[in-house]
């Protein structure tokens, strides 16, 4: 019995090393493929044709490397390629910053209103979603680094078909839709109109683009990034379950056609473990620039976000800080955690 007992057990380990390894030699192949370079061609190489015809080069800009003992932030950028012709870049639909303290474990999310008025390198004053079309992600790290005061490291690009196979390899997302949203265009064929109904409900990759794409009410782009810091939060707790991290290769290699990172394989591996350190829902979340920060300005007839840039900086500062000598929300006896302090609940 004792023999049996241990050629059990020498099996098991042998079953569980084999399991792991293929598990570490899979996740590693498919975080490798979000690179795309050599056989696999980036929108984003050499020059690009942006949405209003001219052909621009690619942003000489090089994002600050990551020590991984000081902040990191990553830029999330979320294209509309819909009616793109070939080597034609699309302006950023959805813009946010993921920014971690690797000491503290503390996130916050940030979304920026994508029309807000801003100066773009070499390209002067401009809404700071064309940054991407006139120059490439790293154009828009470096805008985005400008405007905000942060260090932008990283940056991961997806579009509407990226957006949607994430939230269906994770299971999709349960979420209260907090009012009845439709929206109907004809110009892409009906494809992506918009149709929910308020309540609590299971989200797939479509209704999930729809819920975070809606912004045709009396509070537009406002709310909209509001509801996207909202869902983005609701996606983390969701990667953090168990049953995602062991189909974390599956889930990476669906998105893999439709991401464009400057994420190394290592990056992404430390990232991922830095991540998983942290709750979920403690991270706090702010629309930038904030409410009191913005102003109503017409530029060529068309309404923009204008906005003090200094001030910006200011904020941003100020609301980490805050963060950081916010203390870790306890556990009642229920197991619950209690509320976020006000100003630093997720979907502020």
């Amino acid at each position: 019995m004792r023999k049996t007992a241990k050629w059990l057990a020498l099996t098991l380990s042998l079953v569980v090393l084999i399991s792991v390894g293929y598990y570490g030699f899979t996740l590693y192949n498919s975080l490798d493929g979000l690179h795309k370079n050599g056989a696999i061609s980036s929108i984003f190489d050499d020059k690009k044709t942006d949405n209003l015809g001219y052909q621009e080069p690619a942003s000489t800009y090089v994002p600050p490397e990551w020590t991984g003992k000081d902040r990191v932030n990553i830029l999330l950028l979320g294209g509309d390629s819909r009616g793109k012709t070939n080597g034609e870049i699309p302006r950023s639909d959805s813009i946010m910053i993921a920014s971690i303290d690797p000491v503290t474990k503390k996130a916050a999310l940030f979304s920026i209103l994508r029309d807000t008025y801003v100066k773009i390198p070499d390209h002067g004053m401009d809404r700071i979603n064309a940054a991407l079309a006139y120059g490439g992600p790293n154009l828009a790290v470096e805008t985005v680094s400008d405007f905000t005061g942060l260090q932008i490291q990283y940056y991961v690009y997806t579009d509407f078909q990226g957006f949607m196979s994430l939230v269906d390899a994770i299971g999709g997302i349960d979420i209260d839709v907090e009012k009845d949203m439709d929206y109907v265009d004809a110009w892409d064929g009906h494809e992506f109109d918009i149709h929910l109904k308020k309540g609590f409900q299971h989200l797939d990759g479509k209704t999930a683009l729809q819920y975070v794409r809606f912004r045709h009410d009396a509070t537009s782009d406002f709310t909209r990034t509001e509801r996207q810091r909202k869902f983005m939060t609701a996606v983390a707790q969701k990667m953090q379950s168990t049953t995602n991290l062991l189909k974390l290769p599956k889930i990476v290699s669906a998105m893999d056609p439709y991401i464009e990172t400057n994420l190394s394989v290592n990056d992404m591996l430390r990232l991922g473990t830095l991540g998983y350190k942290i709750m979920a829902g403690t991270i706090a979340s702010q629309q930038l620039p904030p409410g009191n920060l913005v102003q109503e300005l017409r530029v060529g007839g068309a309404q923009v976000v204008g906005t003090d840039a200094d001030a910006v900086k200011a904020f941003i500062t100020d609301f980490l800080e805050q963060q950081l000598a916010t203390p870790e929300p306890s556990s009642d006896t229920s197991g619950s955690p209690s509320p976020s302090p006000s100003g630093t609940s997720p979907g502020a």
